[in-house]
């Protein structure tokens, strides 16, 4: 008897491997928490000694707490994140609490970029974002290496232009 939940089923189609982005996302995640949510602390507790109002501390330690709990979840959300290459179409599963799978059909693309900013450049990183013909399903594929990023681009456009040519 199988143990498998079926929220399990639903997002874990066909039971196979799927791929995962790479650690460093963890680590870029990692750095744009501390600034998001450290320099507004650090100005908070500026404030509470400049103004010694016991008040600011309220704020500044409720903002210190949710940025402690999103880098506490940062790991499990970069390892949740994974796609799947299957014949018709691409899988992209994300989330840990809310979470999401994509099917992206090949036949749909559109277009395809490759994006890296410079925190992505620094550390190796590339995100690719999928454009359908529909508008409404657009995703992104954000933590993989620039050589995995080439790779499903060329192999995601090959395989759109010879599913389109069929409609």
């Amino acid at each position: 008897m199988s143990t498998a939940r079926p929220q399990d089923v639903l997002f874990d189609p066909d039971g196979q491997d799927w791929r995962r982005v790479s650690p460093k996302l963890i680590k870029v995640r990692l750095l744009l928490i501390g600034l998001w949510f450290g320099l507004p602390v650090v100005g908070g507790v500026v404030c509470l000694v400049i103004f010694q109002q016991w008040w600011i501390a309220i704020p500044t330690a409720v903002w210190a707490l949710l940025g402690l709990w999103t880098a506490w979840l940062n790991d499990r959300r970069v390892r949740a994140i994974g796609y799947l290459e299957r014949a018709d179409d691409l899988l992209i599963r994300k989330g840990i609490l809310f979470r999401e799978l994509k099917v992206v059909p090949y036949g749909r693309l559109q277009y395809l970029d490759v994006t890296a900013g410079p925190l992505d450049r620094a550390f190796g990183l590339a995100k690719l974002d999928l454009n359908t013909a529909s508008g409404s399903l657009n995703a992104d594929l954000p933590g993989l290496d620039p050589d995995e990023a080439a790779r499903l681009r060329d192999r995601l456009s090959e395989l759109g232009a010879t599913r389109m040519a069929g409609l």
